[in-house]
């Protein structure tokens, strides 16, 4: 699924470049941020669990994929790539967000296959237990995975069409953020994580933090709006 979300992520990218009539070299920010992504998904995932098992099979997981390291690899990889060949960044990255939610979503129909990153016990019917999952529970538990893929394909569609109708970068860019950060902070409520900050976990304040940058740029847009500057 991972191969798949990056293969039907890039081309959406693809598309988007074109539609925004930025250069085609820019493609290979998109080859970057993938990189960049996996390997900040899973390094903050050992992070995370490490002391749970040797560092070799924590790496080697089939599962253990981090969002929040994803985003910040990925944008890492990705900005550096910017930079060093003097890229617009903003406008690349808002042309890369139809991309990403698909992509994300694509990874939580992965996630919801291998059994990782489900939620707490639920006795509704469609409570799904995972006894080969990471890690097994015979217990059925909240589809957690499946309920932020559901949720992403109206964010994905939404994207799309902001781009159509020619809304500001920053703007698509801050509306990306504000979606996918206040929808993975509602979803993390009835994640399996460890609380330590009362109902808080440490994914709620990294979730509130993307959200937060996504209104900071809404808010600039609009002031730019005020002053004639699109």
């Amino acid at each position: 699924m991972v191969a798949v979300a990056a293969v039907v992520g890039l081309s959406l990218f693809k598309r988007e470049l074109a539609r925004s009539g930025l250069p085609g070299a820019a493609y290979d920010v998109g080859f970057a941020g993938i990189l960049g992504g996996l390997a900040g998904a899973k390094l903050l995932w050992v992070a995370e669990h490490a002391g749970e098992g040797p560092l070799r099979d924590l790496l080697l997981s089939r599962g253990g994929m981090s969002w929040f390291g994803g985003v910040a690899g990925g944008l890492l990889a990705g900005v550096a790539l910017m930079r060093r060949r003097r890229l617009a960044i903003v406008p690349l990255l808002a042309a890369a967000t139809p991309a990403l939610a698909v992509g994300h979503l694509l990874g939580r129909l992965g996630c919801f296959l291998v059994g990782d990153d489900y939620g707490r016990p639920s006795q509704l019917p469609w409570a799904v237990a995972f006894p080969e999952g990471l890690p097994p529970t015979t217990v059925p538990v909240h589809p957690t995975q499946l309920y932020e893929m559901v949720l992403l394909m109206p964010i994905a569609l939404l994207l799309l069409k902001l781009r159509r109708q020619h809304y500001s970068d920053r703007v698509v860019l801050g509306v990306y953020l504000v979606l996918t950060g206040s929808l993975r902070f509602a979803i993390e409520f009835v994640r399996l994580n460890t609380r330590v900050f009362g109902p808080f976990t440490v994914a709620h304040v990294a979730s509130f933090t993307v959200a937060a940058a996504g209104v900071t740029l809404l808010l600039s847009a609009q002031r730019s709006r005020g002053v004639g500057v699109v």
